[in-house]
């Protein structure tokens, strides 16, 4: 019985691939390096702040630029990490239903733990959930299944009882590696292809998809 709904945040409650590629073209324009098509950021993001700015550089370039690119880029993302940043429809009505009917909700993010808590409380609402888990130097990046052992361990639930739902196949992967099962979410950045590929347990086309795989109707 899933007693705990464990949810993604960028591709899967929220549309942040906008803010995200302006502020990322932004720090590569003032380093003097190519910008990239919005598009293209569907596929640097995933694996946390630091790993995009990486996908986004040019292959070889040195540590010490690539920090202060990072540096530049987090400035541009705190001061407009809200400019287009949207939820997706139909799912802040989901994590409410989700709760009302028994089921806890978390979200396990590989965006800064900042930024994680900020956007979750200014466009979902103070309270939308029962706890909020961005990337902390102390916890490594999913895929590895730390933040959901560790969410888990604070709201009380043993594993199994969890379900993670996201949009790539990174969080398939988190699921998987701690022993969980994943629904994928295909309105989200990467797809349903890439959800199949990776052996998403479930397929979500809506948010009333979420409901009914754990159980909610």
């Amino acid at each position: 019985m899933i007693k705990l709904a464990i949810f993604d945040l960028d591709g899967t409650l929220i549309n942040s691939l906008g803010d995200l590629a302006d502020a990322t073209n932004k720090a590569l324009t003032d380093f003097g390096f190519p910008r990239h098509d919005e598009d293209k950021y569907r596929y640097f993001v995933g694996n946390g702040a630091k790993k995009l700015i990486k996908r986004a550089l040019p292959d070889g370039t040195p540590d010490d630029v690539r920090q202060r690119v990072f540096d530049r880029y987090s400035d541009y993302y705190r001061e407009g990490c809200m400019n287009r940043t949207k939820p997706y429809d139909g799912m802040p009505a989901l994590v409410k239903q989700l709760r009302e009917g028994g089921i806890k909700c978390a979200v396990a993010s590989n965006k800064p733990d900042e930024f994680s808590k900020r956007i979750v409380r200014e466009l979902l609402g103070a309270g939308s959930f029962d706890l909020v888990r961005g990337k902390r130097d102390d916890t490594p990046t999913k895929p590895a299944p730390d933040i959901v052992y560790g969410i888990c361990a604070e709201l009380g639930c043993e594993v199994v009882e969890a379900v993670m739902i996201g949009d790539s196949n990174v969080d398939v992967a988190t699921a998987h590696n701690a022993g969980i099962s994943c629904i994928g979410c295909t309105w989200g950045f990467r797809g349903e292809r890439e959800l199949r590929e990776a052996g998403a347990d479930f397929i979500a086309y809506t948010p009333n998809d979420i409901a009914r795989t754990v159980g909610i109707e």
